[in-house]
């Protein structure tokens, strides 16, 4: 077993053993691999146990979730199948704990809430909208979240997702008039933030696929970088990104 982070293709990886793999994936970086034919992050992590192991052939990486193209934060891959299956089963059982943080324009109008919709995505476009719950092909979406800062026109919130929709967080923040700033695709751009997407992946909790052991991970989002920088995120690790996320 091996926990001491290291860096690869410019992917760090915060922790592995013979099931697990948990990074951190850069923003701005696909997942798996898209008709963009940028390198993504599966394809690396692949590379990574091949070359780092000597693995004949193509070494076996499972992606279990995903984070959208602009988000960054921390994931976890599976390095065998059987970790991956049940990964996966802890997942559709809403085992997993994810925590996110990110900063939207203005100060939503109840400091914490859950915000519950019905989400339909535009094949075409790529792009989700809120939908009435009668519509065809409409998923159930809810998060809750608590604003941590705020500071002029900004805040900082954590957000717990309940669901796993496409663009979840970005299109129902956007919906109360709370966009996540930098993004251009749901009204986060106002006015032009000259910013990476502000939604980062800050914390995962979940049981180790073959120990019956709790793992957690928190990663800080760029502090280095707008609008991150704006605020002060130490004290919101140090009182744990998770208890900052309940209700």
């Amino acid at each position: 077993m091996e926990n001491e982070t290291k860096e690869f293709k410019g992917v760090k990886i915060l922790y592995e053993d013979n099931h697990v793999l948990v990074v951190v994936k850069p923003q701005n970086m696909p997942t798996q691999g898209d008709d963009s034919g940028d390198e993504d992050l599966l394809t690396i992590l692949k590379q990574y146990v091949k070359e780092t192991y000597d693995k004949p052939g193509e070494a076996y990486v499972g992606m279990v979730h995903r984070l959208d193209r602009p988000t960054g934060g921390v994931m976890v891959f599976a390095k065998t199948s059987k970790a991956a299956a049940r990964l996966s089963e802890a997942i559709a059982d809403g085992e997993f704990e994810k925590i996110y943080l990110t900063v939207v324009y203005d100060t939503p109008k109840e400091r914490q809430a859950v915000l519950t919709n019905y989400l339909k995505k535009d094949t075409t476009t790529n792009n989700v909208r809120v939908v009435p719950d009668t519509t065809d092909d409409a998923k159930y979406a809810e998060l809750s979240y608590k604003v941590l800062q705020t500071i002029g026109k900004l805040s900082l919130l954590s957000v717990r997702l309940a669901t796993g929709r496409s663009h979840q967080i970005r299109v129902q923040l956007s919906h109360i008039g709370n966009p996540v700033v930098g993004d251009v695709r749901y009204g986060g751009n106002r006015p032009k933030a000259q910013c990476n997407l502000a939604l980062w992946a800050a914390e995962l909790r979940f049981k180790h696929p073959v120990r019956d052991e709790q793992l957690v991970f928190k990663v800080y989002p760029p502090e280095d970088e707008k609008p991150w920088n704006y605020f002060n995120l130490e004290p919101v690790f140090t009182l744990s990104v998770k208890n900052l996320g309940d209700n």
